[in-house]
């Protein structure tokens, strides 16, 4: 009986690691006395954010155990020693502060950028990578937006008191908060609360070595597991961000966000272009904004036509055509998902824009990683 409580338990998954307690080593004492079962768990730190929703599982999964009547749960706290070992297996053996997207990694990296802002550039990331998971990637975001960061709240990661969560520290690691499936990180997450509750002034006033190693910290020191898809949602322009990115992931590929509107997609070209530079890639043009189809059947082309096509064709060149791969209609389910934090994805699912970004998410899902620079693991016969 002792046995099969434990068996049960330690399937139990950590909300934030994503693991079994068992494999986590957070599994201590199982006795069982009668038809009594009292459990030890291990939590990773004090105050562990997730301890509630652990004992609630765990709880569950030793009563579910046939002829277990009654559970008792104690929780306790890992040593140093056993945090030690636990993050030093979570690495997978990687030296600390060693960035695990490199190119011989086996996750896909794509940055997701823009000329101008206010071109629902967050706005589609944000979706796109819940769109994403939904088919069943493992899907991580990191907002690189640091002056203008929304992708808490597009996620719906806010509390009660209007701040996104901390992420969970375990020694130098930070377990990222995850909304709809997609694990997230954002400069958001670090400000001090104001007297409102709310990020001090909502403000970041950093240059350039702040942002470059913000955005390194985020690749190194952030746990994200096992990913198969890791999006960044850059800020708008070719600043000082967008160099740090295309020096840290030179084989990242670009995703490149404009309206219809010239005034937009000529500046657009502008970041595809500098992404190239780096030795990125571009493989597609999300044309966001486009001409709505209002209830009496018209359609409404606010920001004019055409932008999307025009930037998907100046980025082309005959050994690497660029595809327009969708036109996001305006709408305004879409803006009424981002301001409650719900995924028009998720939220309205039969919306045009939410069909748009469905199809983004095929394609993406349907085009394999390139292999070119990668190392592959062979050797010859």
């Amino acid at each position: 009986m002792d046995a099969a409580v434990r068996r049960a338990v330690g399937a139990v998954v950590d909300p934030e690691l994503r693991r079994p307690l068992a494999e986590l080593d957070m599994v201590r004492a199982v006795v069982v006395d009668g038809d009594v079962a009292r459990v030890g768990i291990a939590l990773t730190i004090v105050g562990c954010p997730a301890a509630d929703r652990i004992e609630r599982d765990v709880r569950a999964a030793a009563a579910s155990v046939a002829g277990i009547a009654e559970v008792v749960v104690e929780v306790g706290v890992m040593t140093p020693a056993e945090r030690h070992a636990l993050t030093e297996r979570l690495r997978g053996g990687r030296a600390a502060r060693v960035m695990p997207f490199g190119p011989d990694a086996l996750t896909r990296v794509i940055a997701v950028t823009s000329g101008k802002g206010g071109v629902g550039k967050s706005t589609l990331t944000a979706n796109l990578a819940v769109a994403l998971c939904a088919r069943g990637l493992a899907v991580g975001l990191v907002d690189a937006d640091v002056h203008g960061f929304s992708i808490p709240a597009l996620l719906g990661l806010v509390g009660p008191d209007g701040r996104p969560p901390a992420p969970t520290r375990i020694d130098d690691l930070m377990l990222p908060p995850v909304a709809y499936g997609v694990k997230a990180i954002s400069i958001g997450m670090f400000l001090p609360p104001s007297e409102a509750g709310r990020p001090a002034s909502g403000a970041v006033a950093w240059r350039g070595p702040m942002l470059h190693r913000t955005v390194q910290q985020f690749l190194t020191d952030v746990f994200f597991g096992d990913l198969d898809v890791l999006l960044i949602d850059m800020p708008p322009g070719t600043g000082d961000i967008a160099i740090s990115v295309g020096q840290l992931l030179p084989h990242a590929e670009v995703l490149v966000v404009t309206t219809p509107q010239t005034a937009a997609s000529d500046v657009a070209v502008r970041s595809g272009l500098v992404a190239a530079q780096t030795g990125q890639r571009v493989i597609g043009v999300v044309e966001n904004m486009a001409a709505m189809v209002l209830p009496d059947g018209t359609t409404l082309d606010l920001f004019g036509s055409g932008g999307g096509a025009a930037v998907a064709a100046a980025l082309s060149t005959d050994a690497a055509p660029v595809p327009l791969l969708a036109s996001v209609p305006l709408s305004v389910a879409l803006r009424e998902g981002g301001d409650a934090g719900v995924p028009v994805v998720v939220g309205a699912p039969g919306d045009a824009a939410a069909q748009a970004i469905e199809h983004v998410a095929a394609s993406l899902a349907a085009t394999p990683r390139g292999l070119s620079g990668r190392p592959l693991p062979f050797t010859p016969a």
